[in-house]
């Protein structure tokens, strides 16, 4: 089982010493969360929090996702950086293609691109891209993304984009983990289309999600690939829970030890944060991994 540590929304100078802590107490991968802008008015609701609210976001200090990643796989040299997740329709593909593909050469391949849909039209009204058709949209920037960061030529035409053959370097050595973000049905119809699945952790059965997904999987004839299943779950904090996950056929487990989904700045001390990563490294990663 590979462990993954979470923190956001924290102040943005805790994020170097807070990766080199999770990188020496024995975590495989720190999640990047992703978010441009909060609007000063919307309708629209947050799909992980009970009643949908999102105020909890403003003013929360948010470094762009592929920055962050870049920065942080210069510091560490075993730690792989998961987005999660970029929101990718909002964005040109061939530019996500070229910063990923130079992260991830610079970091000797430590980059993981989960990508999502958001939800927000205020985030599609910021970057004049239209909301309609995202899911479309999206899978066209999937494709795209996967043909230029091979380092051959590659061309593309379709609904939202027409690219003329074109060869991107430096390109990684081993191909970018693409991975899906989101619980609807055509979000993990996408993710067993590609390498892997993020669940973002709220009330729904987990097991009813992982069931959907090894159905869609069957159907896209991928069941037999390499398939990353990255969750948030309480199973995640013991050791008989890890290998609950584990027999259900997760392969990452995500951890964070605060919640951050309340207003204002979070007030948890650097110190304090190391110390529980460190201290479930002990109780938990230490016994899983021996």
């Amino acid at each position: 089982m590979r462990f993954t540590f979470a923190e956001a929304m924290t102040d943005t100078s805790y994020y170097i010493p807070l990766a080199k802590a999770a990188e020496s107490a024995g975590y495989n991968a720190m999640v990047i969360g992703d978010s441009l802008a909060y609007p000063y008015e919307s309708d629209s609701k947050y799909p992980y929090t009970p009643d949908g609210s999102r105020e909890f976001l403003d003013g929360k200090p948010f470094i762009e996702a592929l920055t962050l990643a870049a920065a942080l796989g210069a510091v560490t040299t075993t730690l792989r950086f998961d987005v999660f997740v970029l929101k990718l329709p909002i964005r040109p593909p061939a530019l996500v293609a070229k910063q990923a593909s130079s992260i991830a050469a610079l970091t000797g391949n430590r980059l993981g691109l989960g990508v999502g849909t958001s939800p927000w039209p205020e985030d599609y009204e910021l970057m004049n891209v239209p909301f309609a058709k995202r899911g479309k949209r999206m899978d066209e920037c999937i494709e795209i993304i996967q043909g230029l960061t091979t380092g051959e030529y590659f061309e593309f035409h379709g609904e939202f984009y027409d690219i003329p053959k074109t060869k991107m370097t430096p390109a990684p050595t081993r191909p970018i983990p693409i991975l899906i973000g989101g619980h609807a049905d055509a979000a993990l119809r996408r993710a067993a289309r590609c390498d892997g699945w993020m669940h973002g952790g709220g009330t729904e059965d987990l097991d009813e999600l992982l069931a959907k997904l090894n159905k869609f999987r069957e159907e896209e004839g991928t069941a037999d690939k390499p398939f990353e299943i990255h969750v948030i779950s309480i199973d995640g904090f013991t050791v008989d829970g890890v290998k609950r996950l584990e027999d259900k056929g997760v392969t990452d487990v995500i951890v964070g030890f605060r919640i951050p989904y309340v207003m204002g700045p979070d007030t948890e001390p650097l110190d304090t944060k190391i110390k529980n990563l460190e201290s479930f490294a002990e109780r938990v990663i230490s016994k899983v991994n021996p």
